[in-house]
């Protein structure tokens, strides 16, 4: 992480439409031309999908999409899919939403509705979960809600679609997966974790067998020593090819790992997988968003990330100790000690209070005189009070964190609810849910 020192105040962001957050480094990362032909520009539509109903972010997605959850100090999950298809010159893109999506709408219209870099042809634009006259339903998977949207897509003079999930966290040139499935001549091409852990429940996603020649040849639910990797999420389709999957050969399949892709193999398609040995999170658990976040790293301007561009004055500090931590615009800080965390946007942090290992989301809004606004309870007016612990933590937006109160689990539970109090325990990892409040010397 950035290490930011109160005597020494030096912010990583600028007041352009983007902030620069790269996650990790790999040899599949190269902003070299690959040389496709047709250009990625004109042939390839992206579908970045949105999730369904089942989540296991609870709570962090009571009221948003994974996709949604902020990230960092100021960015959204979505801005990695979106971020890594500008970067890789795909200029076409559509995110597929279904469950929760007000907010990931509002976000992808309000910071992508202008960008520059997507040229006159290209374009980010939301395609909602509906009913239609045809169908009356609604949407019954991600396959299904590709399905559902194909009249849309076919009309498009693309060759590939690639299909990619919108809440995982990694970092990757797109590029270099098409020119595999290209040059493979490939039906469909598979993006495969080649450092995935072995013994690592983190991933929904199972682990493919391959041949010699890295085409997919099956699945098995647990690593061995003769699987090449495991599956992403994230898969190139030719265009022909989609379209007779979903509409002629499986019509009513709705999960693209277990039903479409093993239906594919089934079938005789050509099934490849392109190699991936860089840093990924699929970020199946609050335990894995949570370590995920507090790996993050800002390391310079490489490889943009672009979000919604703010206006925010910069942050105040008061003669705060802070250590190893990303700290994010328009906050309050006072004579506070933070280490190894990172604070969201606008958030306020009273005296005497100490954060480690943790991630304060922020505030969805702009500070008011402090001085002047009406307690809530007993609590400070949204933020962290004073003389307040907070240790591996999550606290989502707009908290409003009492004074000496002490979030630290110290007796070492691993699940809890306690929804109506407004916090639970995943993983041992303790998320205070959005627009909570927590009384004065409350102890979790």
């Amino acid at each position: 992480m950035c290490v930011l020192h109160s005597s020494t105040l030096c912010f990583h962001g600028f007041s352009r439409s983007f902030h620069q957050l790269t996650i990790c480094n790999s040899s599949n990362s190269s902003h070299n031309s690959t040389g496709l032909i047709p250009p990625l520009n004109q042939s390839v539509v992206a579908l970045i999908l949105g999730d369904g109903p089942e989540s296991k972010l609870y709570p962090l997605t009571k009221r948003r999409s994974e996709a949604a959850i902020p990230i960092g100090a100021r960015y959204r999950l979505i801005d990695i899919a979106i971020s890594n298809c500008i970067n890789s010159d795909i200029t076409k893109i559509y995110t597929l939403t279904q469950t929760n999506s007000t907010s990931l709408n509002s976000h992808v219209s309000r910071a992508y509705s202008n960008i520059g870099v997507l040229g006159k042809e290209g374009f980010i634009d939301v395609l909602a979960a509906c009913q239609s006259l045809e169908n009356h339903c609604w949407f019954k998977g991600n396959v299904d809600m590709v399905r559902k949207w194909l009249w849309l897509l076919e009309k498009h003079p693309a060759t590939e679609f690639l299909i990619l999930p919108g809440h995982h966290l990694y970092f990757m040139d797109y590029r270099e997966l098409i020119k595999t499935h290209r040059d493979s001549e490939a039906d469909i091409t598979v993006s495969v974790s080649s450092t995935y852990q072995i013994n690592s429940s983190s991933s929904s996603y199972g682990f493919l067998i391959l041949d010699n020649e890295s085409r997919v040849l099956g699945f098995k639910e647990e690593s061995s020593m003769d699987i090449g990797g495991r599956n992403m999420g994230i898969y190139v389709f030719k265009k022909n090819a989609m379209v007779k999957i979903l509409k002629e050969y499986l019509p009513k399949a709705n999960d693209f790992e277990n039903e479409v892709i093993k239906g594919a193999i089934s079938l005789g398609m050509k099934v490849q997988a392109h190699m991936f040995d860089g840093k990924w999170e699929d970020m199946n658990s609050i335990e894995s968003f949570y370590h995920a976040n507090m790996e993050i790293n800002l390391i310079g301007q490489d490889f943009p990330i672009y979000t919604m561009p703010l206006c925010l004055p910069p942050t105040q500090i008061s003669n705060a100790n802070i250590s190893q931590s990303m700290i994010g615009d328009g906050c309050i800080i006072n004579r506070c000690k933070i280490s190894n965390s990172i604070i969201g946007m606008r958030t306020f942090i009273a005296d005497g209070a100490v954060i480690e290992d943790s991630f304060i989301m922020g505030r969805d809004f702009h500070h008011t005189d402090l001085k002047n606004q009406k307690e809530l309870g007993s609590c400070t007016p949204i933020g962290i009070g004073e003389q307040t612990l907070i240790r591996k933590a999550i606290i989502d937006k707009n908290a409003c964190i009492g004074k000496n109160v002490q979030i630290c689990n110290s007796n070492g539970v691993q699940e809890c609810e306690r929804e109506v109090e407004g916090y639970i325990i995943s993983g041992g990892i303790v998320t205070v849910l959005k627009n909570a409040v927590i009384p004065d010397n409350s102890i979790i």
